[in-house]
């Protein structure tokens, strides 16, 4: 083959086009076209729309694991903030809780207090107002000590009432201190009378220590259950008309001809605090006139004949 049958052009591979210059003048010139014609009659705005809806799919659930880690955030710092304010209000209700607890016992302390106060007007007797220690220790026997003894003029005998009315006697008495035994005693005796029917009669201290009774009471007597019994003011010792007990029960002893009769008394002796330590009446009564002359005759007299 002859050497000049070679065609001497380049192969299209390597074949140039424009050159780097003119491209680059090309598509700057284009660039500025679009841009000013996007900006004066919104050319792309169509296409735009285009990719945006079929980007937004992506572009949501690219967003997922962004959202996910600000919601678990904010739900964390949120129920560390619950937590905090339901520790402070559970704080806050067992403070008002013990705040609304004390209230309610000093209301009950008052109310007592000013039924005492209502109490001591009504009584002619000389009273001390005393509040209750402790209950004894003896198991077989209902007593209690109060705060106030000889040093505060609290004598042997002495009755003890509340608002509600008698709970016992004073039976040992010491400096500062003195032992009340209760109504509901075994040992514990007083007389009492009848609202209704006034009639007398001595009402006694329960066999185990809850509740009185009414002893030696014939079988057809006139009790009914609900009857109020008072004291009677004879004894000397208690002033008459404290409310004492009232009847619970009335029932027919099978081995006797009395009856059976079971008082409640008025005064609660459980979770009594405040009570009136009274002077005994008989120690209040006034000598009859003349007592004192004839006395004083007599002991001249006496020295006299001496």
């Amino acid at each position: 083959m002859a050497l000049g049958s070679f065609d001497h052009a380049p192969p299209p591979f390597f074949r140039q086009g424009p050159s780097a210059f003119s491209k680059l003048m090309f598509f700057s010139a284009l660039a500025l076209f679009l841009m000013v014609a996007d900006t004066r009659f919104k050319l792309t705005q169509p296409i735009r729309a285009v990719v945006a809806t079929a980007l937004h799919p992506v572009e949501r659930m690219l967003q997922v694991p962004v959202v996910v880690w600000e919601t678990a955030g904010s739900y964390w710092m949120g129920l560390q903030k619950a937590l905090a304010t339901v520790k402070v209000l559970r704080s806050e209700v067992v403070r008002q809780a013990e705040t609304l607890t004390r209230f309610e016992q000093l209301s009950q302390e008052n109310e007592r207090l000013r039924g005492l106060l209502d109490l001591r007007p009504a009584l002619s007797v000389r009273s001390v107002p005393a509040e209750v220690l402790y209950e004894a220790s003896d198991p077989f026997s209902r007593k209690v000590i109060v705060d106030r003894g000889s040093s505060s003029g609290v004598l042997p005998s002495s009755p003890v009432i509340n608002e509600q009315g008698v709970l016992g006697q004073v039976t040992r008495v010491y400096p500062y201190s003195a032992e009340v035994t209760l109504l509901t005693d075994k040992d514990a005796a007083i007389p009492v009378l009848s609202v209704r029917t006034q009639t007398r009669s001595v009402a006694f201290g329960g066999a185990r220590g809850v509740g009185m009774e009414l002893r030696f009471i014939t079988g057809n007597a006139d009790v009914q259950v609900g009857d109020l019994f008072t004291t009677t003011g004879l004894d000397g010792v208690y002033p008459s008309g404290v409310p004492v007990a009232r009847v619970d029960s009335v029932g027919q002893r099978v081995e006797a001809n009395f009856a059976r009769i079971s008082l409640a008394p008025v005064a609660s002796p459980d979770g009594v605090r405040h009570v009136l330590v009274l002077e005994p009446v008989g120690l209040q009564m006034r000598p009859r006139p003349g007592t004192k002359a004839r006395r004083d005759a007599g002991l001249r007299k006496k020295r006299a004949d001496q």
